[in-house]
C-alpha cells in the first residue's frame, strides 16, 4: 500500500468539541475530582467536552475490555463532529487495541488532533504513519488543571490552534519536576517545579548546534515494541522524508539502563536510527543506580547512540517528568541548542 500523503488536523478553535476517553488506563474514583477539573477547565477554555463510557472505570489495568475501548476509539476517530480525541493519560494496554482499529480506513477521514503521551505513543505512530494524521505527543488531559501554570504546559492547546502553513516556538523550561504532588489528596496540584533545566549534547559539547526535519517519535517504553512491524516502521517515515530529514526524538518512562541500552540497540539494528538528521532524547523517569560501578542512563545512552553521526541531544522536556513540549508528529521541526538550553520551531507545512 502506498504510504498516505500527511495531513494536518484543523486547528482547533472556540466552540469545538472534544471527546475525552481512555483507550488505555481509566480513572479510577479517586482520581474523578482531578478529571472533574481537567475536563472543567477545558470547557472554561471555551470547548464542549463530550465523554467516553471507557473513562471512569479502571479494571485489570484497563478502562474496559479490548473491544469495547477499540469500538469508541473508532467512532470518535471518525465522528466529524469531534475535532480532538484527548484520553486522561497513558496507561499500559494500548496494544490490546492494535489488531481490533482500522487504521487503513482512517485515511480519507479528516483527521484530528490525538494528544498525550506515554502509553498513547502506542496509537500515535501507527495514526501517522499508516492514517496519515499528525499527532501530538504532549501533555496529558488530567496534567492541564487551572492551576498549571508554566510556559510549555499552557502552551499545548496553543500549538493545536496553530493554523496550517503557520509555524510556533517552545523553548526549554527553567524547572523541571521529579517528584510530583499526590493529585488523588489536591486535584487541583499544579507540577512541583524544583530543578534546574539543562539540555545536554550526548558528546558533552555545550557549543551551538542546529538540526531540522520532520519530527516522530515518543515513549521507548511503549514504541519500541512496534519495531518491526507495520504499526512502527520509523525506517520507511525516514526514507520517505529523505529531502528534508528526520529527527527522532523518544523518551524512557520506566526501564533501568540495562532495559534502556537493550531497547536502543534492538531499534538501531532495526534501522531506526539509520540516516536521522537528529535525536532527541527526553528526561528518564527510569530508576538510576547511585553506585558507581553500575551502568547509568547516560553510559546507556553513550554506548547504544554515541558513534551516531548525527546530533543528539538528552535531557530535553519530553516524557514522564514535566513540563515537556508539545511534539508533532509529521510537522517540520528546527532544532536549535548552546550551553544547556534550546528551542524547537514547527513548521505545520
Amino acid at each position: 500500500m502506498t504510504p498516505p500523503r500527511l495531513k494536518y488536523p484543523r486547528p482547533l478553535r472556540n466552540g469545538d468539541t472534544i471527546a475525552v476517553t481512555a483507550p488505555s488506563s481509566g480513572v479510577p474514583a479517586m482520581w474523578h475530582p482531578r478529571l472533574d477539573l481537567a475536563i472543567a477547565h477545558l470547557e472554561a477554555s471555551g470547548f464542549k467536552v463530550v465523554e467516553g463510557q471507557c473513562l471512569r472505570v479502571q479494571y485489570k489495568d484497563a478502562s474496559a475490555p479490548p473491544e469495547e475501548r477499540a469500538a469508541e476509539w473508532m467512532r470518535f476517530m471518525r465522528d466529524p463532529s469531534i475535532a480532538a480525541v484527548m484520553p486522561p493519560w497513558g496507561g499500559e494496554r494500548a496494544s490490546d487495541l492494535l489488531p481490533l482499529l482500522d487504521f487503513e480506513s482512517l485515511q480519507p477521514c479528516a483527521p484530528k488532533w490525538h494528544l498525550g503521551f506515554s502509553d498513547l505513543s502506542t496509537l500515535h505512530l501507527p495514526l501517522t504513519l499508516i492514517s496519515g494524521w499528525a499527532t501530538a505527543h504532549g501533555t496529558n488531559l488530567m496534567q492541564h488543571v487551572p492551576t498549571q501554570v508554566d510556559a510549555l504546559t499552557n502552551a499545548t492547546l496553543s500549538v493545536l490552534t496553530t493554523p496550517h502553513g503557520s509555524s510556533v516556538r517552545q523553548n526549554a523550561s527553567a524547572r523541571f519536576e521529579t517528584h510530583g504532588p499526590d493529585i488523588g489528596q489536591h486535584p487541583d496540584a499544579p507540577f512541583a517545579l524544583t530543578e534546574p533545566t539543562r539540555w545536554k549534547q550526548l558528546n558533552g559539547s555545550t557549543a551551538p548546534v542546529g538540526f531540522r526535519g520532520r519530527l516522530i517519535g515518543g515513549c521507548l517504553d511503549t514504541i519500541a515494541w512496534l519495531a518491526g512491524s507495520r504499526f512502527g516502521d520509523v525506517p520507511g517515515f525516514v526514507r520517505r522524508h529523505r529531502n528534508e530529514g528526520t529527527i527522532l526524538y523518544l523518551e524512557n518512562a520506566e526501564m533501568p539502563p540495562p532495559g534502556l541500552l537493550r531497547a536502543l540497540l534492538a531499534l538501531r539494528r532495526l534501522g531506526w536510527f539509520d540516516e536521522l538528521a537528529g535525536v532527541l532524547i527526553g528526561r528518564s523517569a527510569g530508576p538510576s543506580p547511585s553506585a558507581p560501578d553500575r551502568l547509568t542512563y547516560t553510559d546507556a545512552l553513550t554506548a547504544a547512540l554515541a558513534d551516531l553521526r548525527c546530533p543528539v541531544l538528552f535531557d530535553v522536556d519530553i516524557g514522564h517528568l514535566p513540563p515537556q513540549l508539545t511534539l508533532i508528529n509529521g510537522a517540520f521541526a528546527e532544532v536549535s541548542f548552546a550551553d544547556g538550553s534550546g528551542s524547537i520551531v514547527q513548521h505545520f507545512v
